[in-house]
């Protein structure tokens, strides 16, 4: 039924008139445990409880994240092609903005001073969330701030010589639209665009891209697309099918980790 995407979540539960409340029940716990209130509780959906905005399945739709994240990003970086110039700056784990521009590398393509600068304006036109409202109205000017630097890409490569970096991130759709390639490019190149947008206000001499990975449900990926950027990023043609194939069995084993948690 995982599979199908027919698994026993209140939202389904409820489309067959076995329940009418469609509220998550993980996320009704994990707060009665924190001792919070338990009003406008989110709708209990397959994509929801795939999801890391999910109070109860967080932890492990994360891990699941990184499980399948940190292998290809290695797999990356031990596949490139004799001449790469590329240097995989994140190849243990995601680095905060703030930890990277403590490195004299980055210090060289932008001040921190310079990045602050820009980054600010930017970071005003991105909505608040109810969740920040606190932080913000506590001190506006320190939240955008504080926010930028608390950034964290899932990766980062840079080529010094060429004057590149690329923001490298992964996501991993739940839900079954044929359009999920676009909709998750979308949704991961807004999550760093503050990032993306004052980098090249602060160093018009570089160049800024970002290179995102997407998965749909049941380990579906876009096979051109995933070879494409296999290609940018300097890896060697005979490697990449193995590339994909170890990525997509990553992907359904963690997906089965996930379904597993939750029931």
């Amino acid at each position: 039924m995982a599979i199908a995407g027919i698994i026993l979540v209140a939202k389904w539960i409820a489309k067959i008139k076995q329940r009418s409340d469609v509220s998550c029940r993980l996320w009704q716990g994990a707060r009665e445990q924190r001792c919070v209130s338990t009003e406008n509780l989110p709708e209990e959906t397959y994509g929801h409880i795939n999801s890391a905005f999910c109070d109860g399945m967080a932890t492990t739709v994360t891990t699941a994240h990184n499980f399948i994240w940190r292998h290809l990003y290695a797999s990356m970086q031990t596949a490139q092609t004799p001449m790469s110039k590329l240097r995989f700056v994140t190849p243990d784990k995601e680095s905060s903005m703030s930890t990277l521009w403590q490195e004299e590398d980055f210090k060289q393509i932008c001040s921190r001073e310079s990045l602050t600068e820009k980054a600010a304006e930017i970071e005003k036109t991105i909505v608040v969330k109810e969740n920040e409202r606190a932080r913000y109205d506590f001190d506006p000017t320190m939240f955008y701030e504080n926010r930028f630097w608390n950034r964290r890409p899932d990766g980062i490569v840079t080529n010094k010589y060429h004057r590149t970096l690329y923001i490298l991130e992964f996501n991993w759709a739940s839900y079954r639209n044929k359009d999920f390639l676009r909709v998750k490019e979308d949704e991961a190149n807004e999550q760093h665009r503050s990032i993306i947008d004052a980098l090249r206000a602060a160093a018009p001499e570089w160049t800024f891209e970002q290179i995102n990975f997407v998965a749909g449900r049941r380990g579906a990926v876009v096979e051109d697309d995933f070879y494409n950027k296999l290609e940018k990023l300097n890896v060697q043609a005979g490697k990449k099918d193995k590339i994909l194939l170890e990525h997509v069995q990553r992907i359904c084993e963690a997906h089965d980790t996930v379904m597993q948690s939750y029931y």
